[in-house]
């Protein structure tokens, strides 16, 4: 499969929101979007991830840019992950099989202590106000990741 690339479309594939909803791409049309896939709630790296935007959230308003954390995990989970943590940047469910990270070529094989399985692979994209992807983060590390993204996002 081949990922898309930066001046590439976004795909705009529904995702399902911890209420029960759903949410896509180009519910966030007009304005830039943040879409950070991490692995799994309520893991170390990915806590801190979630706080770091969150701690931002407001800076991303002021930046017109809107942000969106995506994992596999279940709406429950994220109800529960959410309200534990008290996260302001907003989380959706990428669970259905050929869903968005599957698209993006982000859900894939990994290895961990000689064991394969199926993971995401912690990316973040900027999508400018017309769909189309502004910047890409691959295999980001948590420190100081949010903190660049609003850069980003501040300079588009």
């Amino acid at each position: 499969m081949t990922r898309p690339h930066i001046g590439d479309p976004f795909p705009d594939i529904a995702l399902e929101t911890p209420d029960g909803g759903s949410v896509k791409p180009s519910d966030f049309a007009g304005r830039k979007l943040v879409v950070f896939f991490y692995p799994k709630d309520a893991t170390p790296g990915c806590t801190t991830e979630n706080l770091d935007f969150s701690a931002l959230h407001a800076q991303f308003e002021a930046a017109d840019t809107a942000l969106l954390g995506v994992s596999k995990d279940s709406a429950k989970k994220h109800q529960n992950f959410i309200a534990k943590n008290d996260l302001k940047a907003p989380l959706a469910t990428d669970a259905e099989q050929n869903g968005l990270s599957d698209a993006l070529g982000i859900w894939t094989e990994k290895q961990n202590y000689g064991r394969t399985y199926l993971g995401m692979v912690r990316t973040t994209y900027l999508i400018d106000s017309d769909g189309t992807i502004a910047q890409v983060w691959d295999k980001v590390k948590v420190k100081d990741h949010a903190a660049k993204v609003l850069e980003a996002a501040k300079a588009l």
